[in-house]
C-alpha cells in the first residue's frame, strides 16, 4: 500500500481528483481545497495498492501535473482498514515496482558528489588493507561501504525506460569513481610502504583468504549475476532489507583495492587478475540488472491490464439499488 500527495493548480484539481478515483485499487481519498500555497490550489491524498501507483502517476504526469504542481509518493507504514485488506487481497502483484520511485532513487545515488567518491575511497581503502593483511573480514566491509552497486544497476534500468541521461550519468559515475578510488588508495599504499606499514614480502606472501579477488572464475560470473538479480527484485518491491545481501557478495570494490595495491607493487599478474574481476562483475551485474528489469517491465504491463480489466468491469457492473426506507434486504 502506498501514499500519493498530490499539489496541483486549482484548475487541474478535478482532473487529478479523477484520476485518482478512477481505478479499483482506491482505499481512501481526501481532498483539501485552497490547501496548497505553491502552487496555488488543491491538496489531494489517496491511499492505493502498491499496483495502481503506475498506471496513476503516467495518468497524472499526461495532464501535466507534475509542470505546475508536484506528486509524491510515500509508503504509509502501518495501515488498518478493512477496504484496505479487501483492494491488498484482490491485488495482482502486491509487490509491484513503482517505476518512478526506482528512477528517482538511480538518478539520486548514481550522481558524482562528494559523499559518493568519499564512500568509494574509504571502501577501496578498506579492500586495499583487507589483501595486505588477508583479513576477509574487511573484504566483506568493504564490500558493504562501497555505494556503487545503484550505479551498476542505472545502466539496465536507463536501457529499459530509455533514459539515455540516466546511461550516460551513471557510466560517467562509475568510470570517475573507480579511477579517483584506485588512484588515491595508490598513493595511500606508496605512503604506507614508504614508513614500512606494508613491504613486497606482504604482496607475494600466500594470502589464500582474500585470492579469490584476483583469479577470477566462472563463479565470479554467477556470484555476480545472482546478485544483481537479487538486488533489483530487492530496490523495485517493498523488500529493500534483502540489497544488505547483494553488497557483501560482488566483489568489485576489493577488486579495485588489489588493482591499487598490486600496482604499486609492480605485481602485475594480480592487477590483470583483479582488473579482470572487477570487468566480469560490473559486466555481469550490468546485463542481469538489465534483464531482470526487463521482465519486471513485463510483469508490470501485465499488472496494469488486468486492473484494467477490473475497473472496466467494476464500472460496467450496475451497483445494487438502495432498499427503500423501512424494506428488509433478503439473503
Amino acid at each position: 500500500m502506498l501514499t500519493v500527495h498530490v499539489s496541483v493548480p486549482a484548475e487541474l484539481a478535478d482532473q487529478a481528483e479523477a484520476i485518482l478515483r478512477d481505478g479499483p485499487s482506491l482505499v481512501t481519498l481526501t481532498r483539501v481545497r485552497g490547501a496548497s500555497v505553491e502552487p496555488l490550489g488543491d491538496v489531494i491524498t489517496a491511499m492505493l495498492e502498491r499496483d495502481a501507483v503506475n498506471d496513476v502517476v503516467d495518468r497524472l504526469v499526461a495532464v501535466g501535473v507534475p509542470r505546475q504542481g508536484c506528486i509524491l509518493i510515500q509508503d504509509p507504514g502501518t495501515w488498518v482498514s478493512r477496504p484496505g485488506l479487501e483492494v491488498h487481497q484482490a491485488s495482482p502483484d502486491s509487490d509491484n515496482v513503482v517505476w518512478s520511485e526506482v528512477i528517482e532513487q538511480a538518478y539520486a545515488q548514481s550522481r558524482i558528489t562528494g559523499v559518493f567518491l568519499a564512500f568509494m575511497i574509504m571502501a577501496t581503502l578498506l579492500a586495499a588493507i583487507a589483501v595486505i593483511t588477508n583479513s576477509p573480514i574487511l573484504v566483506i566491509g568493504a564490500m558493504v561501504l562501497g555505494p556503487e552497486f545503484m550505479a551498476v544497476i542505472s545502466l539496465g534500468l536507463a536501457l529499459v525506460r530509455r533514459r539515455p541521461t540516466l546511461l550516460r550519468q551513471a557510466l560517467i559515475t562509475l568510470i570517475v569513481g573507480f579511477t579517483v578510488s584506485i588512484l588515491a588508495t595508490m598513493a595511500f599504499v606508496l605512503l604506507a610502504r614508504l614508513v614500512g606499514l606494508v613491504s613486497i614480502d606482504d604482496i607475494y606472501s600466500p594470502r589464500p583468504d582474500v585470492a579469490f579477488i584476483f583469479t577470477p572464475n566462472w563463479w565470479s560470473l554467477i556470484v555476480a549475476v545472482i546478485a544483481a538479480s537479487a538486488g533489483v527484485l530487492a530496490i523495485t518491491s517493498a523488500r529493500s532489507m534483502a540489497i544488505v545481501g547483494v553488497f557483501i557478495s560482488v566483489t568489485t570494490i576489493p577488486a579495485s583495492g588489489n588493482v591499487a595495491v598490486a600496482a604499486v607493487f609492480g605485481n602485475w599478474h594480480e592487477v590483470a587478475g583483479s582488473a579482470a574481476q572487477l570487468g566480469i562483475n560490473i559486466a555481469g551485474m550490468a546485463v542481469a540488472g538489465w534483464l531482470t528489469l526487463e521482465l519486471r517491465q513485463w510483469t508490470s504491463d501485465r499488472v496494469s491490464r488486468a486492473l484494467a480489466r477490473r475497473g472496466r468491469l467494476r464500472r460496467s457492473t450496475p451497483r445494487p439499488s438502495k432498499p427503500a426506507p423501512g424494506s428488509t434486504l433478503r439473503p
